[in-house]
């Protein structure tokens, strides 16, 4: 008995190392969201960004140091005597050291140079607003990649289905076969023109089935995950025929309309046009280096010979220094120009944008709708070939055709399965890619 409840136990031990876990898309993206390497190292620069906007803030302070200072030193004169006004005087060897202490604080500040340090803050606020959208659509773009690579295991998953259940058709099938043939009802040629059937369906779920290892690998890489481990993927729609394809085109409107909503929500469109007001500003403080700069200073500062001597002599400072900046070599020019040739690129890369998002909208609404009619096509086909399948087989049960008709039914059959299986994957994964080039994939609800 004891032994009976050892094996038992043992056997419910392993099946729980070994259990599948299971992974549902909305984990997957929630996971490619904390890994993603790309992501991580956007999220680090904005801090840069962050520190730029704390710095230009700070010119507008005064800045502070504090300065100590000791130094020591010993003079020697070992000559004998001196000549002191045409007289020579007996002296001996002379010795003397020094040391001294002193410490000074102070600083400086700039009360006027063209406004540059107020448009240096406006500049970097604008930086990071760009950098902060960058951020937003590297993540929409993870999330569509995660998405995309999902569904591409679900995909292979399917076809894997596709070919096991043909491979029981052809087994079914060749049963049939065979045991007409011991009848005497048809020729053994039949029975050898299965076999071959049969073979070629046993390869096909091999290779599908290293198909979808292969993909399931690349994916939980993806993930950062340990590829070693056994992972079941759960169909957000519980069934491939489960969406209501139609009602999905219904959240696009005119492509008019579509590209206004683009413009309005693309997170790159957005940060491009925070670079555009930064590079405006750019030039603002280009202009500055043409006018006066007025600086103020103070500072405090206290030397002697003794430590406990210190702060018995004080001396106090302000200062105020006016910079007319007459010629500059023509720096100053060359610095206008560079900030009026990056406004204008600024520019022209917006204009570029929004060339591009018009197209990608109207591309990716013309994707959508040709999965949609290759959709609607090739559910038409699965119907037609699965009927024709049946009624040939059917017809070759009854002595009335041939097993060259039937073969050629089940591989229609299966062709028309598989381009279902590739036509709704590219339909729910063009769907999401017209969302992330209209700027409305979510990402938030997976993070």
């Amino acid at each position: 008995m004891r032994k009976y409840l050892i094996i038992i136990f043992t056997m419910i031990i392993s099946n729980s190392l070994f259990a599948e876990k299971k992974l549902t898309l909305d984990e997957a993206v929630s996971i490619a969201l904390q890994r993603n390497s790309n992501l991580i190292k956007t999220s680090n620069s904005i801090e840069i960004n962050r520190s730029q906007v704390k710095s230009a803030y700070g010119d507008l302070l005064p800045d502070f140091g504090l300065t100590g200072r000791w130094g020591w030193s010993k003079y020697d004169d070992e000559r004998n005597s001196q000549i002191i006004q045409g007289q020579e005087f007996q002296t001996g060897t002379v010795s003397n050291e020094f040391r001294t202490y002193s410490l000074s604080a102070g600083g400086g500040i700039t009360l006027f140079n063209g406004l540059a340090n107020y448009k240096r803050i406006g500049q970097t606020e604008d930086e990071l607003d760009a950098a902060e959208y960058n951020l937003e659509k590297v993540k929409q773009d993870i999330v569509l990649n995660t998405i995309d690579l999902y569904y591409g295991v679900l995909k292979a998953k399917s076809l894997l289905k596709v070919r096991e259940d043909n491979l029981e058709f052809n087994k079914k099938l060749f049963e049939t076969i065979d045991e007409r043939n011991r009848l005497g009802v048809i020729p053994i040629a039949d029975v050898y023109t299965q076999q071959v059937q049969l073979g070629n369906a046993q390869l096909a779920v091999i290779q599908a089935e290293n198909a979808y290892q292969n993909i399931v690998s690349n994916f939980l890489d993806f993930l950062a995950l340990d590829v070693l481990e056994e992972y079941e993927f759960e169909n957000p729609f519980g069934n491939i025929d489960d969406p209501d394809y139609d009602d999905l085109m219904n959240d696009f409107s005119d492509l008019g309309s579509m590209v206004q909503e683009a413009l309005a929500n693309r997170y790159d469109y957005k940060g491009q046009k925070a670079a555009v007001s930064g590079a405006e500003k750019g030039v603002g403080i280009s202009y500055g280096g043409l006018f006066p700069i007025l600086t103020g200073t103070y500072g405090f500062s206290t030397s002697v010979n003794k430590t406990s001597d210190l702060f018995d002599q004080r001396t106090w400072n302000l200062g105020l220094t006016l910079n007319l900046p007459i010629f500059s070599n023509w720096n100053t020019e060359t610095q206008i120009q560079i900030a009026k040739v990056q406004e204008k690129n600024a520019y022209e890369d917006l204009s570029a944008l929004e060339r591009l998002i018009k197209i990608e909208v109207k591309q990716g609404y013309l994707n959508l709708a040709a999965s949609k009619k290759a959709l609607e096509v090739s559910n038409k086909n699965v119907k037609a070939a699965g009927e024709n399948r049946r009624v040939n087989t059917e017809r070759y049960n009854l002595g009335s055709g041939t097993i060259l008709d039937v073969l050629q039914a089940d591989k229609d059959y299966t062709d028309a399965l598989n381009n279902k299986i590739e036509s709704t994957y590219q339909f729910l994964i063009d769907y999401d890619d017209l969302k992330n080039r209209l700027g409305k994939l979510d990402y938030q609800k997976y993070e």
